[in-house]
């Protein structure tokens, strides 16, 4: 399809992946953020956990894998992520990254039920408003033949405010839950009942940050009319692809100057 060797090919996107991410740490820094949605995604590195071998149990970077995400719900900016464990020690490395990006410590922030993040978020945003939602699962009362191997569907939502004073019309999760589809729609990796899953971590990191550099500075939003990094004043144009692969190039000569 490229004319060039395959591997030629995984080195450019490793090296890409490498600049985005390094790009995007850089840059998303001194944000003015009136709300924040969080929540965790699932996927496995190697072998899903309850597979891996008892030699290999608890080696950082197989099994599991959470990407923790933190998404602007007014310019969709995807604020702030994170590649790790469903752990209180994650929570912390999560939220500690996200209160470095933010201007002001007086936001909304909401997330779901995970006990995990209620220390860290009040320790590093004294000044924020948290609250959480929580949504319950059921059957629907009446299963019929086109309906027995449906999912469950959503019976009741519960909002809670954890800390300050949170706005009850503001706590959701919907939009960064619909970025979990974006990223599984994005990203071949994330797709259930495949062997697209990636078989190293690193790869699985570079892959986020090729993915939201691309959502944040190249994609238009039809909700905002534009990129999310120029409705979070990050950037004044719109990206193209080209930009992001030449990206390895100018973060290598900005660095020589």
């Amino acid at each position: 399809m490229t004319g060039v060797a395959k591997n030629t090919v995984v080195k450019l996107l490793a090296q890409v992946g490498d600049a985005c991410d390094a790009y995007q740490y850089a840059n998303l820094r001194n944000l003015q953020c009136a709300r924040i949605q969080c929540d965790e995604v699932w996927s496995f590195c190697h072998t899903k956990e309850r597979n891996l071998k008892r030699e290999l149990r608890g080696t950082e970077g197989v099994g599991d894998i959470w990407t923790w995400t933190a998404i602007d719900p007014d310019s969709k900016l995807m604020v702030s992520w994170h590649l790790g464990k469903r752990s209180r020690d994650d929570a912390w490395r999560f939220i500690r990254d996200l209160a470095e990006r933010i201007r002001s410590q007086a936001v909304q922030i909401t997330t779901d039920g995970f006990g995990a993040y209620v220390e860290p978020i009040e320790k590093l945003f004294p000044r924020a408003d948290h609250g959480t939602e929580v949504k319950v699962y059921g059957r629907i009362p009446y299963e019929g033949a086109d309906t027995k191997y449906s999912p469950m569907v959503v019976t009741e939502t519960i909002r809670t405010s954890v800390w300050g004073l949170p706005d009850l019309d503001h706590i959701t999760t919907a939009h960064v839950e619909r970025n979990n589809l974006t990223m599984r729609m994005h990203m071949r990796r994330f797709t259930r009942l495949t062997n697209a899953f990636s078989k190293k971590a690193e790869n699985h990191s570079r892959a986020l940050a090729l993915h939201f550099m691309y959502y944040n500075f190249v994609k238009r939003h039809s909700s905002v009319k534009t990129t999310p990094a120029i409705a979070a004043g990050v950037t004044d144009r719109v990206w193209t692809l080209h930009d992001l692969v030449n990206l390895p190039d100018v973060m290598r000569d900005s660095e020589a100057a």
